[in-house]
């Protein structure tokens, strides 16, 4: 899938922001390849891994039940999806403002790498 379709996109990034909104993380994992890797500056403060990458499904999965488990209250509004070849960028809002995903996707449109963005403010 060099470059996901409009309809492709949308769906992805729509199911991934309601999967978050209603806390289940089966279902947010089913968006990701088993050998996901996923980096954030979060995983540098929370996990206290100091590449900020996780690397296999099962380890991002630990780290994200403990994220899930910290904000109660989560919840996600999405404001727009980016389409580019093999990947695309989920814009939207959290707890901690305006932030950005962005997944590489394999050719069944599962992400194999993810990157997580958040705004700077100060």
């Amino acid at each position: 899938m060099p470059i996901p379709p409009p309809a492709v996109a949308r769906a992805f990034a729509e199911g991934w922001i309601d999967a978050w909104n209603a806390h289940d993380l089966d279902a947010v994992l089913a968006h990701y390849s088993d050998d996901f890797e996923f980096s954030s500056p979060l995983v540098i403060q929370v996990a206290g891994e100091p590449t900020g990458t996780l690397k296999g499904k099962a380890a991002v999965e630990a780290y994200w039940r403990a994220a899930l488990a910290g904000v109660p209250t989560l919840r996600f509004d999405l404001v727009d999806v980016l389409a580019g070849v093999d990947c695309l960028t989920i814009l939207y809002r959290g707890h901690r403002g305006l932030a950005a995903e962005l997944f590489e996707l394999d050719a069944n449109g599962r992400a194999v790498r993810g990157r997580a963005l958040y705004a700077q403010t100060g």
